[in-house]
């Protein structure tokens, strides 16, 4: 028997934001009384709870979402965790290494930290996660892995995106990176001196990627199960919200 769990988090004009995004905004179009109908008009970023990022987003010339295989968002996987983390915790090659279930080529990995559990609009889930660093990167690619998920605000460590010092009008959250050089004595850029270099070594190696995952996930941790999560088929897309789920076989 087949059981789904979904592995999405929840979307609403109230869904947690990046720092630098416009404001969602769902408005009432037509109305049952007047109209017979009910529809929304809905204006959202696509990189806004449970999304999948196209190779484009970060690297120019590369494939949009309407280029990009379905079989990249769909496959055999394994719901790993990446435990006791902490506030700006590295997540390293090492660490998957030693992950359970083993994770081997082709899989879809689903990385669960316990971020997910504190997804809301404050600054503890954007700018004080941990996150996947360059080793952990590089690691994927030479494990030739099909896809990544992670629990967290993004692909990268929140130091090594526009939250640090990178990009254009970094840092994004200046009091985040004082934090951090207040409590380690060390400069933010000395650790993280590249911007989101998971990011590149993923979806330039075509590795899909797949930021924000939550929903029931802890239901499906240390598991192997089948992993989906489509996009709209969305000409030139820069990316896609999408609707994740683990199919278990009982």
């Amino acid at each position: 028997m087949v059981r789904l769990v979904d592995l999405s988090q929840p979307f609403s004009h109230t869904s947690p934001l990046w720092p630098y995004c416009p404001d969602i905004s769902i408005s009432r179009m037509h109305y049952h009384a007047r109209n017979g109908v009910f529809t929304q008009w809905i204006s959202a970023p696509m990189h806004v709870g449970t999304h999948a990022d196209a190779p484009v987003h970060v690297i120019a010339g590369e494939l949009y979402t309407h280029q990009c295989p379905l079989d990249w968002y769909y496959g055999t996987g394994v719901i790993v965790d990446i435990p006791n983390k902490g506030r700006f915790g590295n997540i390293a090659a090492e660490d998957l290494e030693n992950a359970t279930p083993k994770i081997e080529k082709g899989d879809i990995v689903i990385i669960h930290t316990h971020m997910h559990a504190k997804y809301s609009d404050d600054q503890e889930y954007f700018g004080y996660s941990p996150g996947l660093v360059r080793s952990a990167g590089e690691w994927l690619v030479a494990k030739g892995v099909k896809a990544v998920g992670v629990d967290q605000q993004a692909l990268d460590h929140p130091l090594s995106t526009a939250i640090g010092p990178h990009g254009p009008g970094g840092p994004l959250l200046p009091e985040v990176n004082a934090d951090y050089e207040r409590e380690t004595g060390r400069r933010v850029i000395d650790d993280y001196p590249e911007w989101e270099p998971v990011h590149r070594l993923l979806l330039g190696n075509h590795i899909m990627g797949f930021e924000n995952v939550g929903g029931d996930i802890d239901e499906v941790l240390g598991m192997r199960v089948t992993i989906a999560g489509f996009p709209i088929r969305w000409e030139k897309g820069d990316g896609s919200m999408v609707r994740l789920v683990a199919i278990v076989d009982d």
